[in-house]
């Protein structure tokens, strides 16, 4: 259509989340070269609406419960209709609905990338032997990280020859610099100018496990009661975050913002910047939190260690150690220099690393690799 191949991306619905990001972009980015439609499994969100509006075709297969084998047939009919050339599918349950919809056919080619990963992870037979069956040659399976590929190799039985690496990344220059004054963005949210002001965003899902940023900061609000949480994200977890709350009592001390579209601005308002996953791939806003200057404090689970440098960008615990993780937050709230220091070298690492530009070139070669069978 067009003249230029169609590409469908597959993804679980279009909310705001790092890989529903990270599709828009690549999108939004490439769209001169390829045209792009999206096929949501479950919903469209606020992200789909966007797009939408932006003229990009976005369809909504509604998935039933279970093994629905109606949401193949409309997947694949939608690529009929929209001429689509190639699929690109984003974290594993897209991926075996793109598998399943072109059935035996060896077209559309699928690339499949995996964003993260569930907690716990372990080898299942009958996913094992789907993935080698309906594999084909001209497909291609990506991991965000190395934590990530090994994962495809260990519990996908996917060859390891046939999985590569591309880093997520982000526009680094749009997080550079000061975007906003802190003091009146702290005054928005209710905050002084004088607290120490630590920012988590992630939605609210059980995998970036909020309840022990709450208990983390209960412990650090003993040694610095100037300290104030800052969560922005939604999702299915709000109301157990905000019990855990009330049974802290940490009610004066962590703020809920909901979802942000000013996450820069958020960014630079903030001292420190927090994550405190039981899983993960590549997290975008630890990459969007270090090019903007600041030091993080972070789980070291999955890829989580492949872009924060512990004790240079910033410093790593545990997952549910409470404790550890409020010991790096007041090391770190106690040394305004050694802070400092971290986000600029993490600003640097962000840059050279995981940049937008990169990301994009490398997933426009597999995209050309593809096309060419």
């Amino acid at each position: 259509m067009n003249g230029i191949p169609t590409i469908c991306q597959v993804l679980h619905s279009l909310t705001v989340g790092g890989a529903e990001v990270l599709a828009a972009r690549i999108a939004r980015r490439l769209q001169g070269r390829y045209r792009f439609v999206f096929a949501c499994l479950d919903q469209l969100g606020m992200l789909g609406e966007q797009l939408r509006r932006e003229g990009f075709p976005v369809d909504v297969v509604e998935r039933r419960p279970g093994t629905d084998l109606g949401c193949m047939r409309r997947l694949a009919g939608f690529w009929r209709r929209e001429g689509v050339s190639l699929v690109h599918a984003h974290q594993y349950t897209p991926f075996f609905y793109a598998l399943a919809a072109r059935a035996w056919r060896r077209s559309p080619p699928v690339l499949f990338t995996e964003h993260g990963r569930w907690y716990p992870d372990y080898p299942r037979r009958k996913r094992i032997l789907f993935n080698r069956l309906m594999l084909r040659t001209t497909d291609r399976v990506v991991g965000v990280g190395e934590a990530v590929r090994q994962a495809l190799i260990r519990n996908e039985g996917i060859r390891a020859d046939r999985v590569q690496v591309i880093h997520n990344g982000v526009d680094a220059a749009a997080f550079n610099g000061r975007l906003a004054d802190c003091a009146a963005v702290r005054g928005e949210i209710g905050l002084h100018r004088d607290d120490l002001v630590i920012l988590q965003v992630a939605r609210l899902d059980h995998l970036k496990d909020h309840p022990t940023a709450v208990r983390t900061m209960e412990r650090v609000v003993r040694q610095d009661c100037r300290a104030r949480l800052v969560l922005v994200g939604e999702g299915a977890e709000l109301e157990r975050i905000q019990r855990e709350i009330r049974a802290r009592r940490m009610e004066g001390f962590v703020r809920l913002l909901g979802l942000r579209t000013d996450v820069a601005r958020l960014l630079h308002a903030a001292d420190l910047f927090l994550l405190t996953s039981i899983s993960e791939g590549i997290p975008v806003t630890i990459i969007e939190a270090m090019a903007a200057g600041l030091a993080v404090v972070a789980t070291d689970v999955g890829g989580v260690g492949e872009i924060v440098q512990a004790g240079r960008t910033g410093l790593l615990a545990p997952p549910q150690n409470d404790s550890e993780l409020a010991d790096a937050i007041v090391r770190l709230a106690r040394d305004p220099a050694l802070r400092r220091q971290m986000g600029e070298e993490g600003r640097r690492r962000a840059q050279e690393i995981f940049s937008e530009e990169r990301m994009h070139s490398s997933y426009q070669a597999v995209y050309e690799e593809m096309l060419r069978g």
